[in-house]
């Protein structure tokens, strides 16, 4: 039966771990694989999920499964994370949710909804965008077509440029946007763009599906909702997918949520069953420990008031390591502007090398990066920032 099936290469991202894994150099910098990492190089457990650990092993009676929609209480932090605790659409009862494994399962369980709705539908993805958007909404039928998003020779978004595609998107398409810290590119939509884009979609009919993997790593809390926020109070149908795995470090939890935003509490009642029926075919029943993590935090003001200061740090600490390697080129390549840098958000920026550029930064200097340059920020220490901004400089020496 197997034997047709050929070996497949290494994901590119973890083939980059793999290869980090093995250099012996002791100055080596992994720049790959996007997780936040402290100080130490590790990425820690929040002391508000430790202590939300302690108190729900203390306090845990079963193992049975959870009910089909997730964790009780999980969906109520979801829907006021997301969307804010007065939102119109929460109080008129627009917010189907259920909980998912990972921003990932929210993802592909919006695709399989989407593909019951509307056979083949048609989602238009930023270029660029995060490569497993394609697998995941591409793998279950739906259609994929692209917009201009990022200028990768000014290193800023291309705004206008997007507004003219999606202009061109016919009603009943959908638009994946990011609501903030864009993966892979760092530019992110001010309040002005969202609320232009919230007008274009009104008019033109097309439906959202945003992605919020990183909600408190931009601007803050409420700021990086904005998008999202708007968009449920200004049209009627909106689909979010939520990751807690960056703001509560919950990786390898597989903490999600899906959020559909329907036109009336009628909808939404019929968007509920679509969405518990599909997951019964996909994982049946959602995890439950990260998502009971999630509730405990939220219920406890304690704990809730001491994760928002650790999220806090660590955006803080990403924004400062931003600006250290602002500050670092300039004075290794004083001919060449990477205030761009600084003034991206969230993990992740491009470096504007060439593939072969990235080559030798691993080759020569063991620094990993993937071949488009994209770096993860928050992969960086203060004290290898001189080293990368050093390397850079001589990669690029003759071009500046």
């Amino acid at each position: 039966m197997f034997e047709p099936l050929p070996k497949l290469p290494n994901d590119p991202i973890l083939g980059l771990s793999i290869a980090f894994r093995d250099d012996p150099n002791p100055d080596k910098v992994d720049l790959g694989v996007g997780v936040y990492r402290d100080a130490s190089g590790v990425t820690p457990v929040m002391a508000a999920v430790r202590e939300a650990e302690i108190q729900l092993q203390i306090n845990e009676t079963t193992k049975a499964y959870t009910p089909p929609a997730g964790y009780p209480g999980a969906n109520e932090a979801v829907q006021a994370l997301a969307f804010g605790e007065e939102h119109p659409a929460r109080q008129q009862q627009r917010i189907a949710t259920v909980q998912t494994p990972g921003g990932c399962g929210a993802l592909r369980l919006a695709a399989e909804v989407i593909q019951r709705a509307k056979h083949g539908a048609r989602v238009w993805v930023s270029t660029p965008t995060w490569a497993n958007h394609v697998p995941l909404l591409g793998s279950a039928g739906l259609e994929l077509k692209e917009y201009p998003y990022y200028d990768f020779e000014r290193h800023t978004l291309d705004f206008d440029a997007m507004m003219a595609a999606l202009n061109q998107v016919p009603a009943g398409d959908l638009v994946l946007l990011h609501a903030s810290c864009h993966n892979p590119c760092g530019a992110d939509l001010s309040p002005e763009q969202w609320r232009r884009v919230t007008e274009l979609a009104a008019e033109r009919g097309f439906v959202p599906l945003i992605d919020m993997a990183y909600q408190g790593f931009g601007e803050g809390l409420e700021e990086d909702a904005y998008g999202p926020r708007l968009m449920a109070e200004q049209l009627p149908e909106v689909i979010l997918a939520v990751s807690f795995s960056k703001n509560f470090g919950l990786y390898r939890e597989r903490a999600g949520a899906l959020a559909i935003v329907g036109a009336d509490a009628a909808q939404t009642e019929a968007i509920q069953s679509q969405l518990l029926s599909v997951a019964r075919g996909l994982y049946s029943m959602p995890p439950a420990h990260g998502s009971a993590l999630v509730a405990g935090i939220w219920q406890s003001e304690e704990l809730r008031g001491r994760w928002r200061d650790e999220l806090a740090q660590m955006r803080e600490r990403i924004q400062a390591l931003r600006q250290a390697l602002v500050e670092s080129l300039g004075r290794a390549v004083p001919g060449r502007d990477f205030g761009f840098i600084a003034r991206e958000r969230g993990m992740f920026s491009f470096l504007g090398l060439s593939e072969a550029e990235v080559a030798r930064m691993k080759a020569d200097y063991s620094i990993y990066m993937t071949d488009n340059s994209r770096i993860n920020v928050a992969g960086l220490n203060l004290d290898k920032i001189d080293y990368l901004s050093a390397a850079i400089a001589e990669v690029i020496k003759g071009r500046v």
